[in-house]
């Protein structure tokens, strides 16, 4: 089968050694795997860090994003059967997506939105895991809760922060405040929710301070926390809270003591890394986001498509990423 692998970590993404288009193997299921046809996938910031920073010792594919069709089951399988249309993120610790077939485990894939085609929905899985398990499970926010309190978004126009602002403002009653620093980024999170959008190269307390928020329940830090660390921790509330997704050099805790403020990490390859007994909730949280996309209280973040999936237009694709001037999600089609 055609794949898009790396053989040398750290190498610049314009050299053309950096992605290359190989050929390996088709994958074989696990009792509770499926392989699925894919169809489409997305790219996101840890494709690129992982090709920067992991030393391999035989060719890595990367992608974790993938729409697709159910090709083949294990033998333990319950939950899909061949010809079932899916989508997912996978799992670090196997190889990604960026191939003809792949092999996951059906407990974190759900059924693709129906009203979406297989591009729109390869834009949604890992940014939508990563949003839900921040909003619900490490801020505690309930569904339809936070009434009178705000959530200050740090990146609302990336691929998380697009997710993230819909949800906050579908499904809670939270004040919805985005950064953005780039005029098409700020009407994008505008036109997906946010209430208020800020731009996070001006000092926020006093942008806050302007909209007559004195202080924020709810920071959700989904890039360059290093450099804002001192400025959420002033626009915090006693007793808020700071949930992040990136990763900081170093992250002195110390200064949180004071507002009683709790810390909380997410990351959504935890439960498929260590096979966590709620590793199925991944299953249902992706099937409530296609419900969601099909009642059209939720909709895709697909920003750009690059085409079709080879080496040549994945580069690009992280190129892009790389720049910091990504919108929404870049998905690539058919091989």
């Amino acid at each position: 089968m055609k794949a898009i692998a790396y053989t040398q970590h750290g190498l610049p993404i314009k050299d053309p050694r950096a992605l290359v288009d190989i050929d390996l193997p088709k994958p074989t299921p696990g009792p509770r795997d499926i392989v699925v046809a894919v169809k489409a996938v997305s790219v996101n910031p840890v494709d690129t860090k992982v090709r920067a920073g992991a030393a391999v010792t035989a060719p890595r594919v990367l992608g974790w994003d993938v729409a697709g069709v159910v090709d083949q089951t294990g033998p333990e399988v319950t939950l899909f059967k061949p010809g079932d249309e899916v989508f997912y993120a996978g799992s670090i610790t196997r190889p990604g997506c960026n191939s003809e077939f792949h092999v996951v485990d059906e407990r974190i894939v759900g059924r693709k939105p129906a009203s979406l085609d297989f591009a729109n929905a390869a834009a949604l899985p890992l940014t939508s895991i990563t949003a839900w398990e921040l909003l619900f499970d490490r801020l505690g926010v309930a569904e339809n809760g936070g009434e009178g309190d705000a959530l200050l978004i740090i990146g609302a126009g990336g691929g998380v922060g697009s997710i993230l602002t819909q949800l906050a403002r579908r499904l809670t009653r939270l004040t919805v405040i985005g950064t953005a620093s780039r005029p098409e980024t700020r009407e994008w999170a505008l036109k997906l929710g946010a209430h208020h959008v800020i731009d996070h190269r001006r000092p926020l307390v006093a942008q806050l301070t302007q909209l007559g928020i004195a202080n924020v329940r709810y920071v959700a830090s989904l890039t360059h926390t290093d450099s804002y660390y001192p400025q959420l921790i002033d626009a915090l509330a006693p007793q808020g809270r700071l949930a992040l997704i990136d990763d900081p050099a170093a992250l002195d805790a110390m200064p949180l003591k004071t507002k009683c403020l709790s810390l909380h990490w997410e990351f959504m390859f935890a439960r498929a890394k260590y096979e966590t007994a709620d590793m199925i909730e991944q299953h249902h949280l992706l099937d409530r986001v296609a419900a969601l996309i099909d009642k059209d209280v939720l909709k895709t973040t697909l920003g750009q498509h690059f085409g079709v999936i080879n080496a040549a237009n994945l580069r690009g694709a992280h190129a892009l990423l790389e720049s910091g001037a990504a919108r929404g999600k870049i998905v690539l089609e058919g091989f």
